[in-house]
């Protein structure tokens, strides 16, 4: 509370348990019963277990900022993004926006995947003339429009997607990015966040029955854990380099954090893609109560979200299924009632396609005992 006060702007970006127990229990009690991830922080069991243990925590940081600084912008970078900062939408008064880089590196990723775009051949992708529309929810936000020069080049992505895909279809030869243009070629449009987040969004990649589809499109099993550990063995150097050299320096990066304040206390117009509320209709065929991503103005007024439309409705369908989880994961930390633990897990597209109603109950009992 005493750091809060007075505070104009809060970032947040924290983990609940850390990597263990919990991050560590996220994978391994879904193990026991035949369900394999890949990152585990957004949907699915580990998604859902780790809005559960942050939701609470969150709302605390909520209860001391309305206090002590109550015209502050919470400015939220933690997973997962969509239930964390739709419960804080919805049960706080407190200003939130939630943050994700994956919408400014999205056309820039579908070029590369195309061998298109080679940024040390190339220059910077913010000089090659690319726009671009993007909207849906956080990590399923969807590249609707993507134009060069005033030109739809969209046309053209569409066509060498399937090549790409077949190419590598074999697995003998490794693409990183599969999973996001083989979604383009079913339901025409590319997707914001990567490969190995979006193969367990969905019911269609990670299945026990079918386990070439894991050679196919090179999805990476257990990479969250990986990483930690890899970030965890790097974080003594990082201590040591950020209180003993005392000639580092540092370059703005793109994350939307500073941007954003800078454009709030100079009146300076900025452009985000931000997760906010939908109680604005800013998409009209997803559900009011959703949190979704779509371009926000920033300026001395704020945040300020833009109308959309309508997705299309094979987006607006898949991004529903993972909204389905969302809102009853908020809903068991709201009430703390189980039935929505248990209901939210039986919405979970992934989760759903692999274990029967019985297994889902026994693994949410597992996960509730180990935390």
């Amino acid at each position: 509370k005493k750091a809060l006060t007075g505070a104009d702007f809060v970032v947040n970006a924290i983990q609940v348990g850390g990597y263990e127990p919990s991050t560590v229990i996220d994978f391994e009690i879904p193990k026991k019963y035949g369900l394999r991830q890949t990152i585990a922080d957004t949907l699915g069991i580990g998604g859902i277990f780790r809005a559960l243990r942050t939701i609470p925590v969150m709302l605390d940081f909520a209860r001391d900022m309305e206090e002590v600084c109550p015209n502050a912008w919470f400015l939220n970078y933690t997973n997962p993004m969509a239930m964390l900062t739709g419960a804080m939408l919805r049960g706080t008064s407190v200003k939130t926006v939630g943050l994700c880089h994956s919408v400014q590196v999205c056309a820039q990723s579908l070029l590369m995947a195309l061998n298109l775009y080679d940024e040390k051949k190339d220059g910077p992708f913010e000089d090659l003339g690319y726009r671009t529309k993007i909207a849906g929810i956080n990590h399923m936000a969807w590249l609707l429009e993507l134009t060069k020069d005033g030109k739809d080049v969209y046309p053209q992505m569409r066509k060498l997607g399937p090549k790409i895909v077949s190419k590598y279809r074999g697995g003998k030869e490794k693409h990183g990015n599969l999973i996001r243009l083989e979604m383009m070629n079913r339901f025409g449009y590319y997707v914001t966040e990567s490969s190995e987040h979006n193969s367990e969004y969905m019911p269609y990649f990670i299945k026990d029955k079918y386990p070439e589809l894991i050679e196919r499109f090179n999805i990476p099993l257990d990479e969250y854990p990986r990483r930690c550990v890899n970030q965890i063995e790097k974080w003594t150097q990082m201590r040591k380099d950020l209180v003993e050299k005392h000639d580092l320096t540092h370059e703005r990066s793109k994350e939307y954090a500073s941007h954003i304040m800078e454009a709030v206390v100079t009146d300076t117009p900025y452009r985000i893609g931000g997760n906010v509320l939908n109680d604005g209709c800013y998409i009209t065929n997803l559900p009011e109560e959703a949190c979704v991503e779509v371009p926000c103005l920033v300026d001395g007024h704020g945040i300020q979200p833009v109308r959309v439309g309508a997705l299309p409705v094979v987006c607006a369908a898949m991004n529903q299924t993972n909204i389905n989880v969302q809102l009853l994961t908020i809903e068991a930390a709201k009430t703390l009632k189980k039935d929505y633990i248990y209901q939210a897990a039986m919405m979970d597209p992934h989760t759903a396609a692999e274990l029967s109603i019985d297994e889902i109950v026994a693994m949410c009992e597992d996960g509730g005992r180990s935390d």
